[in-house]
Order: C-alpha cells, then sequence, then structure tokens
C-alpha cells in the first residue's frame, strides 16, 4: 500500500531507524491533526486517564517519564479499541518554590513559573505523549483561579467555609506561617530560625463534616491500592472512647477524651496543652509557669516533632480527682500535648503509652504494673457472669455495667456478711488493667464497662472522635489563588461579589522585605466595600495550593468560559477512568480531592462523589550516588552520573580519572545529583528508546533501577523491530498454524496486560512474539503477524510505529484499532506428552488434544529414542494419562 497523502513518507531506504528525524516528523504531524484531542461530542464509550500534574519546576525529570509513558501507552491503547479518549495536561503552577526563585534570583514568580513550563512542555513533547494540549491548565492563571475563587465563595454560601483563630508555625525571620513539613527540627525550612506557635485568623473548610462519607467511600474503591485506602483510613482516625471530666483542686472540672478507656486504672498524672485554660490560669503570677509556657510556643507542631522531641513539663500544683479509684492525680503543662488535639488535654498512662512512660520516667512519676492485683480471689462464678454479661449482644452500653454488677451481686454475696461492693469494685479493676489475661474478649468488653459506668456516675460518656481536622487553607504568601473576602469595620467579613471575580494577583510586587507581599502592597489590598461602601481591605491570605489540585480533573473534562465546568460534561467524563500517580500523594492530595468532589456534588454543582475510579501509584526511578568525601570538613560531594566513567571496576571522574565512591541505588535527587536528564537520553537513544525501558522489567509499582546498559539494550531492541517491520512487504504465501496461535494468544494476553497496567509483562510477551517471528519461515502467517506485532508496540513505540505504519497503509497508525483475536486459536489444539522408561524422560511427543490413550502408547513405542532406551527388554505394563504422559514398565 501507498502511504496516505495526508501524512509525510517514511525513510525506510536505511537499515537504522533514525529517531531524530522520525520524532520530530511524527509529532508535527499529531500536533497538525490535533490526533489526541477527545471530542466532547463524540458516541464512542470514554475513557478518562490521567496522571498527576507536575509542578513546574523547570525540568521534566526521570520520573516524571515514567509516570506519563505509563498513562500514555494505556491512553493511546484505549484509541485503538475504539473510545474516545481524555488524556489532558496542565501544570500545578502556584507555591512557594516560585517565591524563592524571587527572593534568590530577583525574578517574578509569574514568569519563573510561566518560563519553566514551557520548557517542560518542550520536553514533554519531545516524548510524543498523546496529550490533549487543547485543554492544558496552569492553576496560576486567572482563567483557573478565578473559578476556583466561584467555588470557594459557593462553599462558604453552604456553610462549608468558616474563619477561626488557631496556633500556627511561625517563621520569625520570613514573616510567614510554615506548613508542618516546612518545619525541620523545629526550625523554619528555608530561613533556619527557631519556629514559633502564634494564633491568627485562619481560613478553613469543613473537610470533618464529611469524615464518614470518606471513611465509608474507601470501602467503594475496589480499584485503588490497599495501602493507600489504609493510609487514608488511619488518617481519618475513626475511633471509639470515653469523654470525661476530672474535678480539679481548684474547683474545676478538666476535659479529657481517651480512645483507650480500658487503662483508666493506670493513670497517674495529667497533661494540658501551653495554651489550655487550666495553664493559662496556673501562669498568672507564677514567672516559672510563664517561661515554661513560652518555651512551649517555640516547638514544633507534627506528630514526628512531638514524638521525637524530648518531654518537658510543669507541674501547676492543681490536682485531678481520679474518677474511680479516687486518687489525686498531679496536673503537668506539657511540650507534647496540643490544644488542637482532643481537648487540649489528656489522661496519662505511663505503662500503655511511650510519651507518657519518658514523661513519667523523667519527672519520677508512678508507672502502674499492668497486672491482675493482688489478694483478690477472681472466682469462677464471677468469671461466668462476665462472659454471660458481656457475650449478650443484647446488652446496651449503658445497662451492661448494671447487668454485670448485679448478676455478679447474686453469685458472691454469700461470701461476704456484708454488701460486696468491695469485692466488685476490685473485681472490676482487675478486668480493667488485666483483662487480656482473663478472657479474650475483655479488653473490649472492659473499655465497654468504664463507659457505661462513667454515664451511669454522671462525669463522662461514650463519644466518636476523629483524628481528622478542618482544613486550614490560609497561606501568608503571595504566589497563590487570592482568598475572594473582603474586610470591613462596618460589616465585617465580606465575600467579593461574583461579577467581581477574579480577584488578580497583583504585579507589582517585591521581594526584597520578608513576608507576605500583598500586606504591604500600597494599593491592591485597599477597595471599597461592597455592601455598605467603606473604606476596606482585601484578604492578603492566599490558598494552600492543596486546593488548586482538588478539582483540576474537573475542569480537564469541561472548561466554560463563564464557570468552572458543565455539570453535564462532568457526568460524561468523571470520574477518572485511570489516575496514576506517586504514593507521595496518597494521603493529603487524593484526600482533599475527595473531599471537594463530594463538597461540590453535596451543593449540587455534580453528581459524581468519588472522582477516581482506579488508582495506581508507580514506584521511582533509582540511580547509584557518586561521590568523595571533602577533606576540610568530611562533608560528600556528589558528582552527576554524565561526570562519570563506569566500568566493572568501579568509576571514575572524566574530569580528572580519578576515583569516586560508588553509593547506594537511591531515589533520584537533585541534591545527591544521581539524576538523569531526559533530554540527553532522547537525544541520543531516541524517545521510543526511553518509553520502552520505562515500561521494561520492574513492575511498574516497583522501584527501577537505571542503568546506562538497559537503555543502549532498549535502543537496540527498537533497531531489530525496525529491521523486521522493514519485511512487511513479504509476498510469502502459505499457513504457519504455530505461529498464528502463538500471534493471536499474545495479542490477547498483551491487551490484558496493559489493561492491568502489567506493562512489563506485555513487553515480555513482546519479545517473545519478536523472537517467534525471527525464527519463521516466510509464510502469510509470518507477514501477518508482523503487522500484528507493530500494532501492539505502538502504544509503547509510536515514532518507529509511525514509520514503519506509513510503508504500507494509508493514514496514522494513532488512529488504527487494535488487532482482532480469533476465540478458536487462544485454546491450543496440541499439547506436548512426555515418554518415560522406567520413570527417566526418553522422548516428547507433539500431538494433537486429546489424543486417545491407544494411540499415544502406539507412538510412543515407534519412537526411535524410546526403543534405544528399553534396550529389547519387555514392556509389562504402560501407563497412560492423557495428554501429559506415558510411561513405559518394564
Amino acid at each position: 500500500m501507498t502511504a496516505s497523502s495526508t501524512t509525510p513518507p517514511a525513510t525506510t531506504s536505511s537499515d537504522r531507524f533514525d529517531p531524530a528525524i522520525a520524532d520530530t516528523r511524527w509529532q508535527k504531524v499529531w500536533d497538525e491533526q490535533q490526533s489526541f484531542r477527545a471530542n466532547d461530542a463524540s458516541t464512542k464509550p470514554r475513557s478518562f486517564v490521567l496522571e498527576m500534574f507536575p509542578y513546574p519546576s523547570g525540568r521534566i525529570h526521570i520520573g516524571h517519564v515514567r509516570n506519563y509513558t505509563m498513562g500514555d501507552v494505556l491512553a493511546r491503547y484505549k484509541r485503538m479499541r475504539g473510545h474516545e479518549v481524555l488524556h489532558p495536561m496542565g501544570w500545578d503552577a502556584f507555591g512557594m518554590p516560585a517565591e524563592n526563585a524571587a527572593m534568590e534570583k530577583g525574578v517574578h514568580p509569574g514568569g519563573w513559573t510561566r518560563e519553566n513550563i514551557a520548557n517542560m512542555k518542550a520536553q514533554l513533547k519531545r516524548l510524543g505523549f498523546a496529550l490533549d494540549w487543547s485543554r492544558e491548565i496552569a492553576t496560576c492563571e486567572p482563567e483557573y483561579y478565578g473559578h476556583e475563587q466561584a467555588l470557594f465563595l459557593d462553599l462558604y454560601a453552604a456553610d462549608l467555609v468558616y474563619r477561626k483563630e488557631s496556633t500556627v508555625n511561625w517563621d520569625p525571620v520570613d514573616h510567614t506561617v510554615l506548613a508542618n513539613e516546612q518545619v525541620i527540627d523545629g526550625r523554619g525550612w528555608r530561613s533556619g530560625a527557631l519556629v514559633e506557635k502564634r494564633k491568627l485568623n485562619q481560613w478553613f473548610l469543613k473537610i470533618t463534616d464529611f469524615a464518614d462519607e470518606l471513611l465509608e467511600g474507601l470501602s467503594t474503591l475496589d480499584n485503588w491500592p490497599e495501602k493507600v485506602r489504609t493510609m487514608q483510613e488511619n488518617w481519618i482516625g475513626k475511633s471509639q472512647g470515653l469523654q470525661f471530666a476530672f474535678n480539679l483542686s481548684s474547683g474545676d472540672k478538666l476535659e479529657v477524651y481517651t480512645t483507650r478507656p480500658d487503662t483508666i486504672f493506670g493513670a497517674s498524672f495529667v497533661a494540658v496543652a501551653a495554651d489550655h485554660p487550666v495553664a493559662q490560669t496556673a501562669a498568672v503570677g507564677n514567672q516559672a509557669a510563664q517561661d515554661f509556657i513560652a518555651l512551649c510556643k517555640k516547638g514544633g507542631t507534627t506528630a514526628a516533632e512531638l514524638e521525637t522531641a524530648e518531654k518537658l513539663g510543669f507541674d501547676t500544683g492543681i490536682t485531678a480527682k481520679h474518677p474511680f479509684t479516687g486518687a489525686d492525680l498531679p496536673v503537668y503543662i506539657a511540650n507534647f500535648v496540643l490544644m488542637e488535639y482532643g481537648t487540649g488535654a489528656i489522661m496519662a498512662v505511663p505503662g500503655h503509652d511511650q510519651r507518657d512512660f519518658d514523661f513519667a520516667t523523667k519527672y519520677g512519676l508512678p508507672i502502674e504494673a499492668q497486672h491482675i492485683p493482688t489478694g483478690i480471689d477472681w472466682d469462677a462464678s464471677l468469671q461466668i457472669a462476665f462472659e454471660q454479661t458481656f457475650l449478650d449482644e443484647g446488652n446496651s452500653e449503658k445497662s451492661v455495667y448494671h447487668d454485670f454488677r448485679s448478676s455478679a451481686y447474686e453469685l458472691t454475696k454469700h461470701k461476704f456478711k456484708s454488701e460486696p461492693q468491695d469485692y466488685l469494685d476490685s473485681a472490676m479493676h482487675k478486668l480493667l488493667v488485666g483483662s487480656s489475661e482473663i478472657l479474650p474478649c475483655t479488653a473490649e468488653a472492659a473499655c465497654r464497662a468504664v463507659i457505661a459506668r462513667a454515664e451511669a456516675g454522671g462525669f463522662g460518656e461514650g463519644k466518636t472522635v476523629w483524628r481528622l481536622r478542618d482544613w486550614g487553607v490560609s497561606r501568608q504568601r503571595y504566589w497563590g489563588t487570592p482568598i475572594p473576602f473582603i474586610h470591613c469595620e462596618v460589616c465585617g467579613v465580606v465575600p467579593v461579589p461574583k461579577k467581581h471575580l477574579p480577584v488578580t494577583l497583583p504585579e507589582d510586587v517585591t521581594f526584597d522585605v520578608p513576608g507576605n507581599p500583598l500586606d504591604r502592597h500600597p494599593t491592591w489590598k485597599h477597595v471599597d466595600c461592597p455592601q455598605c461602601g467603606h473604606a476596606a481591605r482585601r484578604e492578603t491570605d492566599t490558598l494552600d495550593t492543596f486546593v488548586d489540585s482538588s478539582w483540576y480533573f474537573l475542569r480537564f473534562a469541561s472548561q466554560p468560559a463563564d464557570r468552572p465546568f458543565d455539570p453535564e460534561e462532568i457526568k460524561r467524563w468523571l470520574p477518572v477512568e485511570q489516575y496514576i500517580g506517586g504514593i507521595e500523594h496518597a494521603i493529603l492530595h487524593l484526600l482533599y480531592a475527595r473531599f471537594w468532589t463530594r463538597a461540590l456534588a453535596r451543593i449540587g454543582k455534580i453528581e459524581v462523589t468519588e472522582p477516581f475510579a482506579s488508582l495506581f501509584t508507580q514506584g521511582m526511578v533509582t540511580h547509584e550516588t557518586y561521590e568523595r568525601r571533602n577533606p576540610e570538613n568530611g562533608q560528600p560531594i556528589f558528582f552527576a552520573p554524565s561526570e562519570i566513567e563506569r566500568s566493572s571496576e568501579g568509576a571514575t571522574l572524566k574530569a580528572d580519572g580519578a576515583a569516586v565512591d560508588v553509593g547506594r541505588v537511591i531515589k533520584m535527587s537533585k541534591s545527591k545529583k544521581n539524576v538523569v536528564d531526559p533530554d540527553e537520553i532522547v537525544a541520543k537513544y531516541g524517545a521510543d528508546a526511553i518509553r520502552w525501558f520505562m515500561l521494561s522489567d520492574s513492575p511498574p509499582e516497583r522501584d527501577l533501577p537505571w542503568s546506562e546498559a538497559g537503555i543502549e539494550g532498549c535502543a537496540r531492541f527498537v533497531q531489530r523491530l525496525w529491521r523486521l517491520f522493514g519485511q512487511l512487504d513479504s509476498d510469502a504465501t502459505g499457513e504457519d498454524k504455530a505461529l498464528d496461535r502463538k500471534t493471536h494468544q499474545i495479542v490477547f494476553a498483551v491487551a490484558a496486560d496493559i489493561e492491568a497496567l502489567g506493562f512489563n509483562k506485555a513487553v515480555a510477551r513482546i519479545y517473545e512474539l519478536t523472537g517467534a517471528i525471527e525464527k519463521a519461515a516466510p509464510s502469510a502467517s509470518r507477514t501477518s503477524a508482523i503487522r500484528s506485532l507493530l500494532l501492539l508496540v505502538a502504544p509503547m513505540m509510536p515514532h518507529l510505529a509511525e514509520e514503519a505504519f506509513a510503508n504500507f497503509d494509508s493514514g496514522l497508525i494513532a488512529d488504527a484499532l487494535w488487532p482482532e483475536v480469533d476465540p478458536a486459536l487462544l485454546v491450543d489444539d496440541e499439547v506436548t506428552v512426555a515418554i518415560q522408561v522406567k520413570g527417566k524422560l526418553r522422548d516428547t511427543l507433539t500431538v494433537a488434544k486429546g489424543t486417545s490413550k491407544e494411540d499415544l502408547e502406539r507412538l510412543a513405542l515407534a519412537s526411535e529414542k524410546v526403543q534405544r532406551a528399553l534396550e529389547g527388554a519387555e514392556v509389562k505394563k504402560v501407563i497412560v494419562v492423557p495428554d501429559r504422559l506415558v510411561n513405559l514398565v518394564v
């Protein structure tokens, strides 16, 4: 066949495939013909394939290439299966790195970001990804964040957004709030200053209103990794426990919550946060307490920091009355208790909690030995009463304690001359602190018993709580979405009218002074109140960038100019059929995206509640490191792979020929310089070779070690295929049934592998088919197999495939359909039967499946190898297992 008039002819005169020519040629054709533009009017089945969009840091790294290659193969495959595919790309473009660049390089964050976008977009195009660039978005553009402001106002109108004072990490040098992740060893990640805790008015989203939905929804996500679902479940953190009040010696009551009421008898002290009212009261007129509270405010707020920091406390002199034992427990102000968690106060049980144990050890506080108290005769009758009471599912929590006491009283009163009150309380104590040694079920039952007794006594109640906290979205920085509110001294906090959206960032800002440039801008923040007309000021906080990435997939699916999206288009495209990205986003990004989707559904904007039907978290690309030690300070000096000459004997630096130390194979990191530039690999080997490498060897969920030998092997396979595809014009005739069968079986298997994202398995099968074709004699079957092979590799090596396809067919292989499979050829009609003599393998037979026992015996005896093995001995018995084995007994 001749090449289509709409596509350029391939150059097949050379025995070698030239990726430098072919890559550019076909990328231009795809662009001109808008080959990968999704059609909203299509009646085909729809597939929305999405990889997590990148932050425009300046360069695409190898990890991006692996991520996008996987998505690209799936998207191209879905097109070949007759689907209308949406496979878009955009940029998560707001954030601190741009402001850091502004401060360090004296550039504007917008200019720096947009230049990076242009560079990275060019890199992605050089890799030949089948992306719909007509839907490209950048979250830093008003065309995007203006719609985000409108959605934020919609959520505010639905009472899902509020503002309150909260404790934040404050960097006193950069004059900004830091996220927990930006506090390293108690210091600001950029300034190095000791971080302080401050209270600021912050904007929050009511994600806790959706805690139950978000937790229950995880059970519907069957196509998500179990690990990710577990991580989200733990982050949401639903727990049931006891909230109760201690009576304080000061006359006040102190509310605490515990998920382990069964350990209450082991409590030996009480601790409160530095900003708890009890702490503030204790600090009045007490300079030592005031100093300690100030010290606490300099600590970090992350869970990791609280776990590892030295546990410090201040004895307030106040005591708390234990509600069960009546013991007076000391009340401490402690640096590891936060006001934002629970009630800001804890019942400390050193025998069951490491932090409590460390604290108790430091301050010489009792550590209750969790054993059965001595001197108590735990008789069988009381245990039976306990079992009968707590194993009866009909009992309510409120009645269970009384039921137990009543039945136990009747069984034990004969032992006492007086009321068995003391005995029962002692027995209960024993149950609570040593229950695991008594009954397998009593730890849970003991929790129920304590809750029931607290409720009966009126000093506590069973309560379900969540680890999840409302999402604080305020950020004191310039490069983010302006929060669309105005502060008026007359009207209070006023939403910006939607007709005035977007609230755009001013361009004339400077970063020569620490802090948020919006706070000190001479004009931007000064506006009139839209309600009363009086002078007012804009909100100068901007939104957390996680907000930007919580709905971008909706904007990909629908992009009307006058609203964030069209709900009818959302209904047709969502949920995303396949979402691909790193495990590092398993909690926050995915949880926030799920929340936004559910929140928008609740207020009637969309109908879908879960944004991503299937999730895949790919492994990282890794590389060994190269280093030398600085002779002056002993610190490592790292070198890039391009600076190294590698051999079997080790590694040397090209610049001086001297040896360098070869380190572990770890995640590619700019700081360790063990990164590989995709542009250099594409220039040397072509886009298809690097794409093939990303799909080969390692299962996609595991890390992929980068190696020069590996990419060279992939480049050789590209040439091997090119030579094979050059034989497509063969006029050979005749059939090769075995090759036909293998071809159809592999086509079927590769399809299943791609759909399951088992790319390495698909690659292995393609190698297998390639070898089988190369060994086969010329025939029509062989030509057909080559054509099928070409279609199989098209999603993986699209440039090579287009170049070869243009030599024998019209149009683009990007528009071609997946090869059809004959179901009859998927079942083997021949089998290999082992022939044994005296239990040892002597020959094999390839026969039709279902060959009779008689025929198998006859064929086995006719074998020359079998006759030689028999050496004339008489065959006494023939054992035949149909389709598997013939064993001759002599």
